[in-house]
């Protein structure tokens, strides 16, 4: 019963904190205006710029900004006991995460839809604007060569999983033709479009598909070259030929998943004996690293991540049609990835105890299943073992409501690898747009077409990922900076809405500006804590790459900084 109050207090304290201190932010502090001028219409030219419904961008935008991250989080903070990961996710989605997406989201529609490190020169100073671009160039980078991964990682070891993933391109495009050219309805198309996806979703366990070794590259190689080649023509095309009916089905499949989940708690509470087995807390889990300040490194998407502020002031700003629109986009979407983080919490601290099979094949339940899965940070700390909770954890909960378990799992799986290829191509897309900016800033202007610059950000992320061999996993020796990385930059970004919010005049810059010297001490604590960790081990490369984005970042919070205690309010 524990499972089913948490989901039901926290989901509520959702609903209040949109309607009260969102519509806050929205009337007080940015002051949104339905009539001004934004950029969709502005610069509309069908292919990035593109006035778009407030349903349909925020199913492109919660698609992009959750990607695995709320998943692959929680799933493994919660080493540290469910408690700690729960008030983080709640408190720091709707005071942080939720301020600082929908901040990134209103500043780069006031500026023709650029990117944040673009207009990081006019909030702060030109030196910085470069430095941000090497610390969102590097995130990006690791974000395209690892996601690719993580989809071969799903089909893998979810096989039924691939049929639906795949499929669901063509429906997409489809459903894309439908709406824009033939300017049909969408609701009932997208009804129908999420009904033929979940049609392939059954056929997935009766037609899986297990991908040989191809010419020397063995399976997770020939995926992630799969993949990146999608992801180049995805990342071209026009946002209505696929990514935004793609991301609109996504966020239907999201919405049917989650349904599924919260039913399944309310089921497996009242008639499945739903548990929590994790412990509340445990402040020392064997091997793991302490939880302050990691618990914030650990968990970034579920409750704010700076790949979320690329988004917002990357595709998101280009299509959303009203001022009015961002509220609902930007600080609507971050609640709800928020309760999905809260989900998963849920699925990883209760849903494994209902049945947890071993490597050996022994099944587990109850208190006995999580501390099998969660015996150190080594045990817990790939990239498979944070899916495969969650999706196991889950899949029993949703089989209280009588779904065979063979479906449940293709279910998740499908789910989960759905959005990892969402925030695949938006991120190659993010990178094509961060790569013109800054090429041209240096006039090299034969570089910033979009099939150049996003042929760099994929032949960069392949060269990242093939580094260490035939397997793809070369984006594995970056990861462990990742964590830090991105929630650098999302204390950067709100350095950014602080500088821009202290212009505007009255203390508005406050509410910015208290999560981003929380978020600037987390940030800084564990690189230098992870730079002590490089050096023990000897790793060259980690140290370097590490140390040089803990200058760069050191840099920008200086100059950010200096710019908010020197900026006058408007008209002062």
């Amino acid at each position: 019963m524990k499972a089913l109050m948490i989901m039901v207090v926290t989901f509520l304290g959702y609903i209040v904190m949109y309607r009260l201190y969102g519509r806050y932010l929205a009337r007080k502090i940015f002051a949104l205006d339905p009539d001004a001028p934004v950029p969709s219409r502005e610069l509309e030219d069908g292919v990035d710029y593109v006035p778009t419904k407030k349903e349909v961008i925020f199913g492109h935008h919660f698609a992009s900004i959750a990607g695995t991250g709320p998943i692959v989080g929680p799933a493994i903070a919660i080493i540290w006991g469910w408690l700690p990961a729960l008030l983080w996710v709640f408190f720091g989605s709707v005071l942080m995460g939720a301020v600082h997406d929908f901040g990134a989201l209103v500043i780069s529609m006031r500026n023709q839809g650029k990117s944040i490190s673009d207009f990081t020169s006019k909030y702060v100073n030109p030196r910085t604007r470069f430095l941000f671009f090497l610390l969102v160039f590097l995130e990006l980078w690791i974000v395209i060569a690892i996601f690719g991964l993580v989809i071969a990682l799903i089909f893998a070891k979810y096989p039924e999983s691939v049929l639906a993933v795949w499929a669901q391109i063509p429906i997409a495009v489809g459903l894309g033709y439908l709406v824009y050219k033939k300017n049909m309805g969408i609701l009932l198309l997208s009804i129908f479009a999420i009904g033929l996806m979940y049609c392939t979703i059954f056929l997935g366990p009766y037609f899986p598909f297990v991908m040989p070794a191809v010419g020397g590259l063995p399976p997770t190689g020939v995926w992630t070259i799969i993949l990146l080649v999608y992801a180049f023509i995805a990342s071209i095309l026009p946002v209505t030929t696929l990514l935004q009916p793609r991301d609109f089905i996504n966020c239907h499949q999201l919405i049917l998943a989650m349904l599924l989940m919260v039913l399944g708690v309310f089921a497996s509470s009242l008639f499945g004996g739903l548990d929590i087995v994790a412990p509340a807390i445990q402040a020392t889990p064997k091997e793991a690293p302490p939880m302050w300040p990691f618990l914030f490194i650990t968990i970034a998407c579920g409750a704010i991540s700076g790949f979320h502020s690329l988004v917002s002031s990357g595709t998101s700003a280009k299509q959303v049609c009203s001022e009015e629109d961002s509220l609902f986009v930007g600080y609507g979407a971050m609640l709800m990835e928020g309760a999905l983080a809260t989900l998963v919490i849920i699925a990883v601290a209760a849903g494994i105890g209902m049945g947890y099979r071993t490597g050996n094949g022994e099944l587990l339940k109850g208190t006995a299943a999580w501390s099998q899965h969660y015996s150190s940070w080594t045990a817990a700390a790939g990239l498979g073992s944070k899916v495969s909770a969650f999706v196991d954890g889950s899949a029993n909960m949703i089989m209280t409501l009588g779904i065979p378990k063979m479906f449940t799992l293709a279910i998740m799986a499908v789910f989960v690898a759905s959005f990892a290829g969402t925030t695949l191509d938006t991120a190659t897309r993010i990178q094509r747009y961060v790569l013109s900016e800054l090429f041209a800033s240096f006039k090299l202007d034969f570089l910033t077409g979009k099939y150049a610059a996003t042929g760099i950000a994929v032949g960069s992320a392949a060269a990242l990922a093939f580094a260490s061999g035939a397997s793809g996993k070369g984006a594995l020796t970056l990861w462990p900076l990742f964590g830090a990385v991105n929630q650098t930059l999302a204390a950067l970004a709100l350095i950014i809405i602080t500088a821009y919010l202290k212009a505007r005049g009255g203390l508005k810059w406050l509410i910015s500006g208290i999560p981003s010297v929380f978020m600037v001490a987390m940030v800084i604590w564990a690189t230098i804590m992870n730079q002590a960790k490089f050096v023990q081990s000897h790793n060259y490369l980690l140290q370097a790459v590490n140390l040089a984005s803990l200058v760069v970042a050191c840099w920008i919070m200086i100059e950010g900084t200096i710019k908010i205690v020197q900026t006058k309010p408007a008209g002062k």
